[in-house]
């Protein structure tokens, strides 16, 4: 229950109310007195006190709350910023462009082609520098060591995926792309390519947080190579992010020299003579071989945020404790860059959380990157612990002596946009094919200020954690601050590869990531999972804060696949359609992993699949009763009136919904 509806109403009477209760007494205490019309001057008294006394409740009862957040101020408590979404953009050339390839400069930015609920454009800004190739992925191909098999339209659709090693990733086996351009390849540029795991597999298996153990291991040894005309020679890679295809990412391949590279027909695809890559498996130690929704060229990360540069803020007079305000917030957390002309040279100041145990001629501000402001030191007090200096005043400058050199703006869950939604480049580069410039897939991470409800009830859980985690409410606790974690369980004794087991001494924290949308559809995503860069967020956050003995692992949940039969009668007139669908959304509430169970806060781990509460749901969506049920777990089935255990520190993942209504007749049913 949210702590605001614990706060006392000290008074909760209205004018009306105030002026009944008076003239209700008057005839106790003055009888004499019966005129009670709002001519009357006594009346009119009553009614001018009434007006003020409603005044001063209304101040009053503002009290418990002000004093509330007065006391977050005290323990130095922000509202958590705004975050960014980001996603992967592809930048297409124009088929019949001169050059082999062009530059897609750093901060290029490209909007959605819908604006947001305000009317204003979505802005995505790329990462990096892309160079984007003429030639064209035309042709993907898959080799499992004994034959080639063409995967070209499994990559178009981006849907059910391919395996890019073939089903059982042998050494030896390939992925191989085809790249199609009339001329020759640009020797030495960088090919971009993203590939998109199916989501099942873009965790890595666990890995402990801290020190050395952090490192997650490739599964595999993955050697990328180029088709020569009479062999395949290796390539340079430049980066690769994938984890040996097991988790999204770019990998940024050096092109070969001038003429090195020779068009050929190889396996399947021999319509059209193409250039050649391919990723051979050298190493395989693939718990399950991987399987790929789809691979892209010339792709560049992007992020939901604008980049405003030079922009002067003010002057300082030197006096202790100014502020300044950028223009636009609010602001990616690093990304201002501030400097001070307390003389006729720029100095570059840095941003800090506090002033405390700082030198007094430290050159630090704080900002807040909700707000956007600027906080320059108070007075030095070398023996409170406080410092950092106050800029000096520029007689040359009075007026520009602070200036915001660059900074990132942007944030909100407004910037979490479905797949080729971002397709308006409003950053002009000669040759690239506005037409075709897309997010294949969606933008996530994006998520709104917090609101100073959830502040609020987060207040007492940092007051007891302390920044430490030691409980495993501690845990739950900062994993929630680390990211847009909706759900956290710390397991005690749990570790991710001795199931069932207590090891002491061992930590692991279950996260489930934040969904987009309204309940309604948020329960169609009956299994969410953190993809592998929230949870290193989450691990990293947690290791600066756990004990030096504990071993921590973040993981995503194990969910128990369930199906449900049932069989419901309804009453007679009754829309088949409309309660099937209801009957249908109140099993997927009931199950879910963030608004199921009995109070509707999520599906406990572990917890028993109870009949009476399953049918206690069912009734809820407007059915007269059940006349059978039959829950199926791990294809095993449970008939009516039972109970259905689940795993130990597992949830439901919802499957299959099947259901049978009858309508409700006098001696039985139809």
């Amino acid at each position: 229950m949210p702590l605001a509806s614990h706060f006392p109403v000290l008074d909760n009477r209205k004018f009306e109310d105030i002026v009944a209760e008076a003239k209700a007494r008057i005839p106790r205490y003055t009888p004499e007195w019966t005129d009670f019309n709002p001519g009357d001057p006594g009346i009119a008294l009553v009614e001018l006190f009434a007006w003020m006394t409603e005044l001063l409740s209304f101040r009053m009862n503002q009290v418990p709350r002000l004093s509330y957040l007065k006391f977050l101020e005290l323990i130095g408590m922000e509202l958590r910023p705004a975050q960014s979404a980001s996603t992967i953009i592809t930048f297409p050339v124009l088929p019949g462009f001169v050059d082999t390839h062009l530059l897609v400069p750093t901060r290029s930015q490209v909007s959605t082609a819908e604006p947001d609920p305000e009317g204003r454009p979505i802005i995505f800004e790329t990462e990096r520098t892309l160079t984007a190739m003429r030639a064209k992925l035309t042709a993907v191909q898959v080799h499992d060591g004994y034959s080639y098999a063409l995967v070209t339209d499994a990559n178009a659709a981006m849907s059910d995926g391919f395996a890019p090693f073939g089903p059982l990733a042998t050494s030896g086996s390939s992925l191989l792309l085809g790249l199609e351009d009339p001329g020759d390849l640009p020797p030495g540029a960088e090919l971009a390519l993203a590939f998109w795991p199916k989501s099942a597999l873009k965790e890595p298996p666990p890995a402990p947080c801290g020190g050395a153990s952090t490192a997650i291991a490739s599964p595999a040894k993955i050697i990328w190579e180029f088709w020569s005309g009479l062999e395949w020679r290796p390539l340079n890679v430049a980066q690769d992010e994938t984890l040996g295809f097991t988790r999204s990412g770019i990998v940024l391949l050096k092109t070969p020299g001038k003429g090195q590279a020779q068009k050929g027909r190889i396996g399947a695809s021999v319509d059209t003579p193409r250039y050649w890559f391919r990723a051979r498996l050298d190493h395989s130690a693939y718990q399950t071989p991987p399987l790929l929704t789809g691979v892209r060229a010339n792709a560049v990360r992007a992020t939901e945020a604008q980049t405003a540069v030079d922009e002067v803020l003010g002057g300082s007079d030197g006096t202790p404790d100014q502020v300044f305000s950028v223009s636009n917030a609010p602001v990616l957390q690093g990304s201002l860059v501030l400097e001070v002309f307390e003389t006729d040279a720029a100095e570059r100041w840095t941003a800090v959380s506090d002033f405390f145990g700082l030198p007094a001629d430290a050159a630090v501000y704080v900002p807040n990157w909700a707000t956007g402001e600027i906080r320059f030191p108070g007075v030095s007090l070398p023996a409170s612990g406080k410092g950092g200096r106050i800029p000096t005043a520029n007689i040359d400058r009075p007026q520009t002596s602070i200036v915001a050199r660059s900074y990132r703006f942007g944030g909100g869950s407004k910037g979490n946009v479905s797949a080729h939604s971002i397709t308006s480049p409003l950053t002009l580069i000669s040759g690239i094919d506005a037409a075709g410039v897309t997010n294949p897939v969606e933008a996530v991470g994006g998520a709104d200020e917090e609101d100073i409800q959830t502040a609020m009830e987060r207040a007492p859980q940092i007051l007891k954690a302390r920044d430490r985690a030691i409980t495993p409410g501690d845990f739950e606790l900062l994993a929630k601050e680390a990211g847009t974690i909706a759900r956290a369980v710390a397991l005690p004794l749990s570790h991710p590869e001795f199931p069932g087991m207590q090891v002491p001494g061992v930590v692991t924290v279950v996260v489930i990531p934040e969904l987009i949308g309204d309940v309604e559809q948020q329960i169609l995503t009956p299994a969410p999972r953190p993809q592998e860069p929230l949870l290193r967020t989450v691990c990293n956050h947690l290791d600066a804060r756990r004990m030096l003995t504990t071993e921590l692992y973040v993981v995503g949940p194990v969910y128990v696949p369930v199906s449900v039969r049932l069989d419901a009668v309804v009453k007679p007139g009754s829309d088949a359609a409309e309660v099937s669908n209801a009957l249908t959304t109140q099993m997927r509430r009931f199950f879910h992993p963030l608004h199921g169970g009995n109070d509707g806060r999520g599906w406990p781990f572990g917890g028993t699949i109870r009949y009476a509460d399953l049918y206690r749901a069912a009734i809820n969506a407007g059915i007269v009763r059940l006349e059978d049920v039959e829950i199926i777990r791990d294809n095993q089935p449970f008939g009516q009136c039972s109970d259905v255990p689940i795993t130990a520190n597992s949830l439901i993942e919802l499957g299959e919904i099947a259901i049978t209504l009858s309508e409700e007749v006098s001696g039985g049913t139809l």
